[in-house]
């Protein structure tokens, strides 16, 4: 059955309606998971496999029959690890349907459906008994309920009730515990992905507002591959310290809770960022260990293992603090059932360890409205001095100056070189709100005027009947998830045509897309077939993934932030479309076709087509890290003006009238959905 379904098209701002399959969310989610990735995690399937076994081998040893409990089983990779290893029966619970009928298909397909149950449920609504999905009690409790900030997912809950309903009085656990690692650091590059840093132009410094300075920032956690982080980008002010543990064999709570750590300081800098991982130990006796820690803690003739389901998080401090070495400090890992924070103090009062547990949110605006990549942007002195010496040319004393871009400091810099009058175009009140106080901390209210329309609802009175003589974009608008997006300028370019003076100069004049083959060392994985994972074939997951892939959205291209992913090119950068921003957007489609010449045709591995998007006179690159994580609770309760909006400038603006609408606590989720970087889509894809 098909259906049709409403998108807005982040290029156009335009409501399209396309045919999806009845279940295309379902695809969605399946294209876009790690599945692949953790079948290929060798590292974290053979560390799995020994604790089974050794858990299995435990119980035997007493003489009790090992009843294996499996939550989030996926494949059933781990139940069938579990009953080769010897166990008895195994119910393996897994709550996503199509993940579910997979997982029925490839335990008879390996010849375990007599010893395995998939049940399809989430594991607070299984049963115990005659009539139940249990027909008894497990003494073995295996999961893989980890995301990279541990406890993310869930696990907490999920533990917590599985161990007082689901299982025995005594039970193992595999893992058998976590331990959570963390380490102070002083980053500059880090710190510019959080804070606005003070601009410094030649007519004076422009100063983020103070709400933004003491604002904690985001409550998210970033994740990255902090193995691709270079040594120069941080200063080490501790040792590594140990958070924290939870020993899944014995009852977990998951009451907020926190967890001071005294340290001695061992230089003197600037407290800012918290660097974080974890490891999970399979056994009690500690002797198997699956760590996520960076590269550079393993010793030279270690393997360093990849994976990017599990990676390791940076943590933003709510406010930097001058550490001098040999000083004595206190951080403190405060956690709720989903989500960890730290907080640094001089000691661990109990008054300070009540002040540290209420979870930092954003106050400011900036938090939800930029994502940490956009920090970064907006702090790039490079960046901001290619764009000073572009808007010289166009920025004079007797130009009028439309800026189109979300969140811009644009603006600014052409009021330093003398422009005479500056409007700003913000397609998001929350945008606007947040520029406007910018604009009046700095004594720039009453000459930079912002504009919350949308391009072609501007009318010459907007601009008190002067015509634009500059029209100026970054571009960059919070809607874009892949660099193309950004092409929303040209088409707010064409519905302000008749606003612009004839002579009207247009920054950046055009674009264009360049492509390149590359090897990656590690990404291939995540798209690549598993086929057999350590003896059982996985081969129908691999078939399933191929599937969902073949749906219009999974073959759009995927945002990744390729500093974090090791490649080499296999072709020489090419040039494949030019998009002319002085002409108005063709009523014809635009099409390029053409081929690449490959340096060598040696390598095996899957080959990934990284694009990007140059712009004008002076390079710039525009990858964004943007995604975003599934929110339905939150997407359900859209009023249905919201999300039937015939244009993104609609759109914006009825959820901007959704989020001013409800309590803070949920503003603060929402905008952490919208500015976080992995996993699912949904908020504003």
């Amino acid at each position: 059955m098909k259906v049709f379904c409403g998108r807005v098209n982040p290029t156009t701002g335009a409501m399209d309606w396309v045919e999806e399959d009845e279940h295309y969310d379902y695809h969605q989610e399946i294209a876009r998971s790690s599945y692949a990735d953790m079948l290929h995690d060798k590292d974290r399937n053979e560390k799995y496999y020994q604790g089974i076994c050794a858990a299995v081998k435990r119980v035997k040893k007493r003489g009790q029959e090992a009843v294996v409990l499996d939550i989030g089983t996926g494949t059933g990779l781990l139940s069938m690890m579990a009953v080769t290893a010897g166990a008895d029966f195994c119910y393996a619970i897994e709550v996503f349907k199509p993940m579910s009928d997979a997982a029925v298909r490839i335990v008879k397909a390996n010849g375990f459906s007599d010893k395995i149950k998939v049940i399809n449920k989430h594991s607070t609504e299984v049963t115990v008994g005659l009539d139940g999905d249990m027909k008894s009690k497990a003494n073995i409790l295996i999961t893989e309920l980890f995301d990279t900030e541990l406890i993310g997912e869930g696990a907490l809950p999920s533990y917590e009730h599985a161990q007082r309903n689901l299982m025995q009085d005594t039970w193992e656990a595999v893992p058998h515990c976590a331990t959570v690692y963390a380490q102070l650091v002083e980053s500059h590059r880090l710190w510019s992905w959080n804070k606005l840093f003070p601009l410094n132009l030649e007519t004076g410094d422009i100063r983020p507002h103070p709400e933004l300075e003491s604002c904690p920032g985001a409550p998210s956690v970033c994740d990255v591959q902090l193995s691709q982080l270079s040594p120069k980008d941080f200063k080490i002010l501790s040792e590594v310290l140990c958070v924290f543990r939870v020993n899944f064999s014995q009852q977990v709570s998951s009451s907020p809770t926190s967890h001071p750590v005294h340290f001695k300081c061992l230089a003197r800098g600037a407290a800012q960022v918290v660097l974080s991982w974890w490891e999970i130990d399979m056994d009690p006796d500690g002797s198997i260990t699956c760590t996520m820690q960076p590269s550079w803690m393993y010793l030279a003739q270690q393997p360093v293992p990849w994976r990017d389901h599990w990676m390791q998080c940076v943590y933003f401090l709510p406010k930097e603090s001058l550490v001098t070495q040999g000083e004595m400090w206190c951080l403190t890992a405060n956690q709720d059932d989903y989500c960890v924070w730290y907080s640094l103090t001089k000691s661990s009062t109990q008054q300070n360890i009540l002040m540290c547990r209420e979870r930092p949110a954003c106050h400011c605006g900036a938090h939800i409205t930029w994502n940490r990549a956009r920090f970064g942007e907006l702090n790039d002195r490079n960046r901001t001095k290619l764009y000073l010496e572009a808007l010289k040319k166009v920025a004079t004393p007797s130009s009028t100056c439309l800026f189109v871009s979300d969140g811009s400091l644009l603006p600014v810099l052409a009021h330093s070189l003398g422009a005479r009058q500056i409007y700003t175009l913000e397609s998001s009140s929350i945008s606007q709100h947040l520029m406007e106080k910018l604009f009046q901390v700095n004594h720039l209210g009453e000459k930079i005027q912002v504009l919350q329309k949308s391009a072609d609802s501007l009318t010459p009175a907007d601009f008190q009947d002067m015509k634009i003589s500059a029209l100026i974009g970054e571009p960059f608008f919070t809607t874009s998830l892949l660099p193309w997006h950004n092409l929303y300028f040209w088409y707010s370019r064409t519905a302000l045509s008749k606003n612009l003076a004839k002579d009207c100069a247009v920054l950046p004049y055009s674009a264009s897309l360049h492509v390149v083959a590359v090897e990656f060392k590690d990404l291939w994985r995540i798209r690549s077939p598993c086929g057999i994972c350590e003896g059982f074939d996985v081969s129908i997951m691999d078939e399933m993934i191929k599937n969902s892939l073949n749906f219009r959205e999974s073959h759009d291209a995927e945002p990744h932030p390729l500093w974090e992913y090791p490649c080499r090119a296999l072709s020489e950068p090419t040039k494949v479309m030019t998009f002319n921003f002085t002409e108005l957007v063709p009523t014809e489609e635009i099409n390029s076709s053409g081929s690449l010449n490959l340096v060598s045709r040696s390598f095996q591995r899957t080959r990934g087509h990284p694009l990007r998007l140059e712009e004008g006179r002076f390079h710039l690159n525009i990858r964004k890290g943007f995604f975003t994580v599934r929110a339905v609770k939150f997407w359900n309760s859209l009023p249905e003006s919201v999300v039937l909006a015939d244009t993104l400038y609609n759109f914006k603006k009825g959820l901007d009238g959704f989020l001013a609408s409800l309590d803070s606590a949920m503003v603060q989720y929402c905008g952490w959905c919208m500015s976080s970087r992995r996993r699912y889509q949904l908020v504003l894809g």
